[in-house]
């Protein structure tokens, strides 16, 4: 189980955008249970596969101090088994019937997905309705997990020179939203979460009022609508989440922070607060992103990596939030060479940008591998279901899964140069450097 959603961009898809659709998003069957479930089916028969995804719009976004990771281990318990089907029964039924399944926390949202052959749907449903309904919380189960959770922050922050830097890096950049806590949550937190904290979290943000079911692939969208109102229809809606706090204050200069580190070099990590996911200017900030980073020809590829051989390499992400988040820069440098020396280079060629833009070659071509990547993702019935989830939660409308291509398309060099200047701004610039110290 994967402990946040994939980095970069956010990769949609989109039928009625490209010149040879394969997929209508027009033949979706959306409809909402009486109980507040929403329900998104779409018909796609090539192969007789199927992937189900459900959505909880719950993430690190939605809690509190003094149970930071709660969602993330919530992702760990709902695997310990139902009233119906048991602990291990699970993954035992499904890979019974030639299915497979895994979860994945992010800040926004928690997603849990099978992918099986069409005729285990009923199996599916009525596995996934179990635990919703009626999961199992015991104190053996969560002292279980708690400690498989801590050994996963042990492993992938705690001894993982990204991991610590992105951790300070996303507390400089928020200094009051629920964003500025890791989606695996502090160590203190993980360890006093209570069982009793567990029942009240299930409660209000694993109720289906909270929860959106997605179905792609060969099924009759009719029958599939029966079944999940069948098995589904009688779990009783939960008490509305609490709103999440905003009121973010305005950052009025730079903020810097220094992680040591046992390691061979320096590295330096970069961020700037951007726009909520909705805004207009996440497509042009996805383009700004792959021009910089993406591909041997890219921007500080080219300059850092291959030219000046400041670092070994060298990343950019952008990952659309439902709030404001965040824009990456991140190099890990050659032995030698000082953080300082870097980030000068790093500093230099966002203010090229900024005042010059980029020309229209490298725009067209961020565009072609941003292409690339939505029409990969809509070959597969797994990659439709998630972008219609992803979107929904993120964006607000699984609609927009469908016009990804169209804002990127629309994307000009004039807006790469204008998002640059007015997002990666000096004053909006957040950094990390990593300092290696001796092994102890």
């Amino acid at each position: 189980m994967d402990a946040a959603a994939p980095r970069g961009y956010v990769r949609h898809v989109s039928a009625r955008s490209t010149t040879s659709a394969v997929l209508d998003l027009g033949e979706v069957r959306a409809h909402t249970l009486p109980n507040g479930l929403r329900l998104r089916v779409l018909p796609e028969r090539s192969v007789p596969t199927v992937s189900y995804y459900t959505f909880f719009q719950v993430g690190s976004r939605n809690e509190r101090l003094g149970t930071t990771g709660i969602s993330h281990l919530f992702e760990h318990m709902m695997f310990n088994g139902a009233a119906k089907y048991g602990p291990k029964e699970f993954d035992r039924v499904l890979e019974s019937r030639g299915g497979n399944s895994n979860a994945y926390t992010s800040n926004d949202v928690t997603a849990y997905y099978e992918d099986f052959t069409a005729d285990a749907l009923p199996t599916v449903v009525d596995l996934e309705a179990d635990r919703m309904r009626s999961l199992r919380l015991t104190a053996e189960a969560l002292e279980q997990e708690r400690e498989v959770v801590k050994e996963e922050r042990r492993l992938r922050t705690e001894n993982s020179i990204f991991g610590l830097m992105e951790e300070q890096l996303e507390a400089l950049v928020f200094l009051a939203h629920p964003y500025r806590w890791p989606v695996i949550g502090w160590m203190e937190d993980i360890q006093r979460i209570t069982r009793e904290d567990c029942q009240a979290f299930f409660r209000t943000y694993y109720a289906p009022s909270n929860a959106a079911v997605y179905v792609v692939g060969d099924v009759d969208a009719d029958e599939t609508v029966a079944l999940v109102e069948r098995l589904y229809g009688d779990i009783p809606a939960g008490p509305a989440p609490a709103p999440v706090p905003q009121g973010e204050p305005l950052q009025r200069g730079e903020r810097r922070a220094v992680v040591r580190y046992p390691a061979q070099a320096p590295a330096l990590l970069a961020g700037w607060r951007g726009p909520a996911g909705r805004s207009p200017d996440s497509a042009a900030l996805d383009v700004l992103q792959v021009c910089l980073a993406s591909g041997e020809s890219s921007r500080l590829r080219r300059r850092m990596v291959h030219e000046l051989e400041l670092a070994v390499s060298v990343s950019v992400s952008w990952g659309w939030r439902i709030d404001p988040g965040v824009f990456l820069a991140f190099a890990e440098l050659s032995p030698g060479v000082s953080a300082e020396r870097a980030d000068a280079v790093l500093r230099d060629e966002l203010a090229g940008i900024a005042a010059k833009g980029v020309a229209a070659a490298e725009v067209r071509r961020a565009q072609a591998l941003l292409r690339s990547s939505v029409l990969h993702e809509l070959a597969t019935h797994h990659g439709v279901a998630h972008a219609l989830g992803q979107a929904e939660a993120l964006l607000g409308d699984w609609r927009e899964a469908g016009r990804a291509l169209e804002h990127y398309a629309a994307v000009t060099p004039r807006d790469v140069r204008r998002v640059a200047a007015e997002y990666l701004a000096p004053a909006r610039r957040c950094v990390v450097v990593l300092e290696p110290e001796e092994s102890r």
